[in-house]
Protein backbone atom coordinates (compact mmCIF):
# COMPACT_ATOMS: atom_id res chain seq x y z
CA UNK A 1 0.00 0.00 0.00
CA UNK A 2 1.15 3.62 -0.20
CA UNK A 3 -0.36 5.03 2.12
CA UNK A 4 -0.83 3.69 6.14
CA UNK A 5 -4.51 3.43 5.62
CA UNK A 6 -5.99 -0.06 6.27
CA UNK A 7 -9.10 -0.81 4.50
CA UNK A 8 -11.60 -3.48 5.51
CA UNK A 9 -14.97 -5.10 3.85
CA UNK A 10 -16.59 -6.23 6.90
CA UNK A 11 -19.59 -8.80 7.05
CA UNK A 12 -22.32 -8.47 9.77
CA UNK A 13 -24.09 -11.47 11.25
CA UNK A 14 -26.34 -11.78 13.72
CA UNK A 15 -26.04 -15.36 15.83
CA UNK A 16 -28.65 -16.80 12.95
CA UNK A 17 -26.23 -16.17 10.28
CA UNK A 18 -28.26 -13.20 9.05
CA UNK A 19 -26.81 -10.22 7.23
CA UNK A 20 -27.19 -6.70 9.39
CA UNK A 21 -27.38 -3.54 7.94
CA UNK A 22 -28.53 -0.43 9.30
CA UNK A 23 -25.34 -0.41 11.20
CA UNK A 24 -23.50 3.14 12.02
CA UNK A 25 -19.69 3.72 12.65
CA UNK A 26 -20.59 3.99 16.59
CA UNK A 27 -21.53 0.31 15.95
CA UNK A 28 -17.97 -1.34 15.33
CA UNK A 29 -14.59 -1.53 17.22
CA UNK A 30 -11.60 -1.81 15.09
CA UNK A 31 -8.54 -3.61 17.28
CA UNK A 32 -5.10 -3.96 15.60
CA UNK A 33 -2.63 -6.25 17.82
CA UNK A 34 -5.22 -5.74 20.71
CA UNK A 35 -5.29 -1.83 20.52
CA UNK A 36 -8.25 0.02 19.95
CA UNK A 37 -8.09 1.85 16.53
CA UNK A 38 -9.86 5.17 15.36
CA UNK A 39 -12.40 4.88 12.65
CA UNK A 40 -11.29 7.46 9.66
CA UNK A 41 -13.92 6.33 7.22
CA UNK A 42 -17.19 4.02 7.53
CA UNK A 43 -19.81 3.16 4.73
CA UNK A 44 -22.41 1.21 4.08
CA UNK A 45 -23.06 1.14 0.20
CA UNK A 46 -23.73 -1.44 -2.86
CA UNK A 47 -20.29 -0.60 -4.33
CA UNK A 48 -19.40 -2.34 -7.96
CA UNK A 49 -16.76 -4.43 -7.37
CA UNK A 50 -14.48 -6.41 -9.58
CA UNK A 51 -14.79 -10.12 -9.44
CA UNK A 52 -13.21 -13.27 -10.59
CA UNK A 53 -14.81 -16.71 -11.55
CA UNK A 54 -12.55 -19.50 -10.71
CA UNK A 55 -13.90 -22.86 -11.66
CA UNK A 56 -12.67 -26.29 -11.72
CA UNK A 57 -12.75 -28.03 -15.40
CA UNK A 58 -10.83 -31.24 -14.02
CA UNK A 59 -12.43 -34.69 -15.07
CA UNK A 60 -13.74 -35.02 -12.08
CA UNK A 61 -16.43 -31.95 -12.32
CA UNK A 62 -17.58 -33.32 -15.54
CA UNK A 63 -21.07 -34.44 -13.82
CA UNK A 64 -21.44 -31.13 -11.91
CA UNK A 65 -20.40 -29.18 -14.47
CA UNK A 66 -24.32 -27.39 -15.65
CA UNK A 67 -25.38 -27.12 -12.06
CA UNK A 68 -22.01 -25.17 -11.67
CA UNK A 69 -22.44 -22.66 -14.70
CA UNK A 70 -26.13 -22.16 -13.59
CA UNK A 71 -24.56 -21.18 -9.88
CA UNK A 72 -21.91 -18.61 -11.60
CA UNK A 73 -24.58 -17.08 -13.53
CA UNK A 74 -26.82 -16.97 -10.88
CA UNK A 75 -24.33 -15.21 -9.26
CA UNK A 76 -23.76 -12.69 -11.73
CA UNK A 77 -27.47 -11.75 -11.58
CA UNK A 78 -27.85 -11.31 -8.57
CA UNK A 79 -24.54 -9.34 -8.43
CA UNK A 80 -24.24 -5.39 -8.81
CA UNK A 81 -24.94 -4.36 -12.64
CA UNK A 82 -22.10 -2.03 -12.51
CA UNK A 83 -19.54 -4.80 -11.33
CA UNK A 84 -16.80 -6.23 -13.66
CA UNK A 85 -16.31 -10.02 -14.01
CA UNK A 86 -14.04 -12.30 -15.79
CA UNK A 87 -13.53 -16.17 -16.02
CA UNK A 88 -10.95 -18.31 -14.99
CA UNK A 89 -10.88 -21.85 -16.03
CA UNK A 90 -8.59 -24.42 -15.27
CA UNK A 91 -8.06 -28.26 -15.29
CA UNK A 92 -4.35 -28.90 -15.42
CA UNK A 93 -3.91 -25.73 -17.51
CA UNK A 94 -5.32 -22.34 -16.85
CA UNK A 95 -7.21 -20.14 -19.39
CA UNK A 96 -9.28 -16.97 -19.25
CA UNK A 97 -12.59 -17.17 -20.11
CA UNK A 98 -13.31 -13.59 -21.97
CA UNK A 99 -10.93 -12.94 -25.14
CA UNK A 100 -7.61 -10.96 -24.36
CA UNK A 101 -9.78 -7.93 -26.15
CA UNK A 102 -12.61 -8.05 -23.07
CA UNK A 103 -10.60 -8.71 -20.09
CA UNK A 104 -13.96 -7.91 -18.51
CA UNK A 105 -17.55 -7.67 -18.84
CA UNK A 106 -20.88 -6.82 -17.02
CA UNK A 107 -22.98 -8.93 -19.38
CA UNK A 108 -24.25 -12.11 -18.25
CA UNK A 109 -24.61 -14.03 -22.46
CA UNK A 110 -20.84 -13.51 -22.26
CA UNK A 111 -20.22 -14.90 -18.62
CA UNK A 112 -22.25 -18.02 -20.16
CA UNK A 113 -20.10 -18.52 -23.39
CA UNK A 114 -16.90 -17.50 -20.92
CA UNK A 115 -17.45 -20.59 -18.40
CA UNK A 116 -18.60 -22.92 -21.53
CA UNK A 117 -15.46 -22.35 -23.69
CA UNK A 118 -13.71 -25.35 -21.86
CA UNK A 119 -14.74 -29.08 -21.98
CA UNK A 120 -14.09 -30.81 -18.15
CA UNK A 121 -10.77 -33.15 -18.71
CA UNK A 122 -7.69 -33.77 -16.90
CA UNK A 123 -6.21 -32.90 -13.71
CA UNK A 124 -6.25 -30.01 -10.90
CA UNK A 125 -4.13 -26.88 -10.73
CA UNK A 126 -5.85 -25.02 -8.21
CA UNK A 127 -2.79 -23.29 -6.92
CA UNK A 128 -1.91 -21.60 -10.18
CA UNK A 129 -5.42 -20.83 -11.54
CA UNK A 130 -5.41 -18.87 -8.20
CA UNK A 131 -2.29 -17.17 -8.54
CA UNK A 132 -3.42 -15.96 -12.19
CA UNK A 133 -6.93 -14.88 -10.89
CA UNK A 134 -5.09 -12.99 -8.06
CA UNK A 135 -2.88 -10.94 -10.67
CA UNK A 136 -5.86 -10.32 -12.71
CA UNK A 137 -7.80 -8.57 -10.24
CA UNK A 138 -5.36 -6.05 -9.88
CA UNK A 139 -6.24 -5.11 -13.44
CA UNK A 140 -9.82 -4.05 -12.20
CA UNK A 141 -10.50 -0.54 -11.59
CA UNK A 142 -13.32 -1.56 -8.81
CA UNK A 143 -12.71 -0.53 -5.03
CA UNK A 144 -13.32 -3.47 -3.58
CA UNK A 145 -12.24 -6.91 -5.19
CA UNK A 146 -13.44 -10.49 -4.82
CA UNK A 147 -12.94 -14.35 -6.04
CA UNK A 148 -15.35 -17.17 -6.05
CA UNK A 149 -13.33 -20.64 -6.66
CA UNK A 150 -15.55 -23.25 -6.89
CA UNK A 151 -13.51 -26.79 -6.82
CA UNK A 152 -14.01 -30.97 -6.15
CA UNK A 153 -10.24 -31.33 -5.05
CA UNK A 154 -7.30 -30.52 -3.91
CA UNK A 155 -4.07 -29.64 -6.47
CA UNK A 156 -2.08 -32.14 -8.12
CA UNK A 157 -1.08 -30.44 -11.32
CA UNK A 158 0.20 -26.94 -10.50
CA UNK A 159 3.52 -25.24 -10.77
CA UNK A 160 3.36 -22.77 -8.12
CA UNK A 161 3.52 -24.46 -3.90
CA UNK A 162 0.58 -23.47 -1.71
CA UNK A 163 2.92 -21.04 0.42
CA UNK A 164 3.28 -18.70 -1.86
CA UNK A 165 -0.44 -18.51 -2.97
CA UNK A 166 -1.51 -17.91 0.60
CA UNK A 167 0.98 -15.08 0.52
CA UNK A 168 -0.60 -13.56 -2.50
CA UNK A 169 -3.91 -13.89 -1.31
CA UNK A 170 -2.53 -12.50 2.08
CA UNK A 171 -1.93 -8.99 0.31
CA UNK A 172 -4.59 -6.02 0.93
CA UNK A 173 -7.38 -5.80 -1.66
CA UNK A 174 -8.93 -9.40 -2.54
CA UNK A 175 -11.73 -11.36 -0.63
CA UNK A 176 -12.19 -14.68 -1.70
CA UNK A 177 -14.89 -16.99 -1.37
CA UNK A 178 -14.47 -20.83 -1.98
CA UNK A 179 -16.84 -23.25 -2.28
CA UNK A 180 -15.92 -27.26 -2.06
CA UNK A 181 -17.25 -30.11 -4.09
CA UNK A 182 -15.73 -32.90 -2.89
CA UNK A 183 -16.79 -36.71 -3.46
CA UNK A 184 -15.87 -39.04 -0.26
CA UNK A 185 -13.79 -41.02 -2.88
CA UNK A 186 -11.42 -38.39 -4.24
CA UNK A 187 -8.01 -38.81 -2.85
CA UNK A 188 -6.93 -35.32 -4.03
CA UNK A 189 -10.17 -33.41 -1.60
CA UNK A 190 -8.45 -30.82 0.63
CA UNK A 191 -11.16 -29.00 1.97
CA UNK A 192 -8.33 -27.14 4.15
CA UNK A 193 -6.83 -25.42 1.51
CA UNK A 194 -9.99 -23.84 0.16
CA UNK A 195 -10.97 -22.59 4.41
CA UNK A 196 -7.15 -21.28 4.66
CA UNK A 197 -7.98 -19.13 1.11
CA UNK A 198 -11.51 -17.69 2.65
CA UNK A 199 -9.87 -17.15 6.25
CA UNK A 200 -7.00 -15.38 5.38
CA UNK A 201 -9.02 -12.78 3.19
CA UNK A 202 -12.08 -12.69 5.22
CA UNK A 203 -14.04 -14.74 2.53
CA UNK A 204 -15.71 -17.52 3.80
CA UNK A 205 -15.93 -21.58 2.80
CA UNK A 206 -18.77 -23.30 1.68
CA UNK A 207 -18.68 -27.14 1.79
CA UNK A 208 -22.48 -28.25 0.56
CA UNK A 209 -23.57 -32.10 0.58
CA UNK A 210 -25.31 -31.63 -2.63
CA UNK A 211 -24.62 -30.08 -6.16
CA UNK A 212 -28.30 -28.62 -5.62
CA UNK A 213 -26.78 -25.90 -3.22
CA UNK A 214 -24.21 -24.22 -5.18
CA UNK A 215 -26.99 -22.28 -6.73
CA UNK A 216 -28.42 -20.60 -3.30
CA UNK A 217 -24.97 -20.56 -2.07
CA UNK A 218 -23.63 -18.59 -5.06
CA UNK A 219 -26.64 -15.80 -4.70
CA UNK A 220 -26.15 -15.80 -0.98
CA UNK A 221 -22.27 -14.58 -2.13
CA UNK A 222 -23.83 -11.44 -3.86
CA UNK A 223 -25.59 -10.63 -1.09
CA UNK A 224 -23.01 -10.95 1.36
CA UNK A 225 -20.86 -8.50 -1.13
CA UNK A 226 -23.06 -6.01 -1.30
CA UNK A 227 -24.56 -5.94 1.77
CA UNK A 228 -20.80 -5.20 3.19
CA UNK A 229 -19.37 -2.38 5.64
CA UNK A 230 -16.23 -0.68 4.52
CA UNK A 231 -14.00 0.33 7.13
CA UNK A 232 -11.07 2.58 7.22
CA UNK A 233 -8.21 3.39 10.00
CA UNK A 234 -4.46 5.13 10.39
CA UNK A 235 -2.66 2.30 12.54
CA UNK A 236 -1.80 3.53 15.91
CA UNK A 237 1.41 1.76 15.76
CA UNK A 238 3.14 3.72 13.05
CA UNK A 239 6.74 1.65 12.75
CA UNK A 240 7.33 0.15 9.09
CA UNK A 241 8.93 -2.85 10.34
CA UNK A 242 7.23 -5.25 7.80
CA UNK A 243 5.57 -7.46 10.88
CA UNK A 244 2.40 -8.81 10.63
CA UNK A 245 0.09 -7.32 12.19
CA UNK A 246 -3.61 -8.89 13.33
CA UNK A 247 -7.02 -7.52 13.35
CA UNK A 248 -10.21 -7.87 15.23
CA UNK A 249 -13.30 -6.11 14.62
CA UNK A 250 -16.23 -5.99 17.22
CA UNK A 251 -20.01 -5.11 16.50
CA UNK A 252 -22.98 -4.38 18.85
CA UNK A 253 -26.51 -4.57 17.48
CA UNK A 254 -28.68 -1.19 17.63
CA UNK A 255 -30.75 -3.52 20.19
CA UNK A 256 -27.77 -4.28 21.92
CA UNK A 257 -27.01 -8.01 20.88
CA UNK A 258 -23.69 -9.02 20.21
CA UNK A 259 -22.94 -9.59 16.06
CA UNK A 260 -20.50 -11.66 14.46
CA UNK A 261 -18.33 -9.64 12.25
CA UNK A 262 -15.82 -11.41 9.26
CA UNK A 263 -13.00 -9.90 7.91
CA UNK A 264 -9.34 -10.29 6.86
CA UNK A 265 -7.93 -11.49 10.27
CA UNK A 266 -4.51 -9.14 9.80
CA UNK A 267 -2.14 -7.47 7.28
CA UNK A 268 1.83 -6.70 6.74
CA UNK A 269 2.49 -3.40 7.46
CA UNK A 270 4.85 -1.72 5.55
CA UNK A 271 8.82 -1.90 5.97
CA UNK A 272 11.00 1.16 5.96
CA UNK A 273 12.34 1.50 2.75
CA UNK A 274 16.02 1.59 3.23
CA UNK A 275 18.36 4.29 1.21
CA UNK A 276 21.16 3.09 -1.01
CA UNK A 277 24.51 4.60 0.74
CA UNK A 278 25.70 8.23 -1.09
CA UNK A 279 28.43 7.42 -3.53
CA UNK A 280 32.13 7.41 -2.63
CA UNK A 281 33.87 10.21 -3.92
CA UNK A 282 36.86 8.86 -5.73
CA UNK A 283 40.37 10.37 -3.89
CA UNK A 284 42.10 12.95 -5.71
Amino acid sequence: METDLVVLHATAQNQKGILVSGLEKNDFQVYEDGVLQQIKYFSHEDIPVTVGLVIDNSGSMRPKRAQVIAAALAFARASNPQDQMFVVNFNERVAFGLPDSAPFTDQVPQLELALSRVAADGETALYDAVAAALDHLNKGNRDKKVLIVISDGGDNASKHSLAPIIAMARQPGAIIYTIGLFDETDEDRNPKVLKQLAHETGGETFLPESIKEVIPICERIARDIRNQYTIAYVPANRKQDGAYRTIQVRAVAQGGGRLLVRTRPGYFARSKVQSPPPPKNDPP
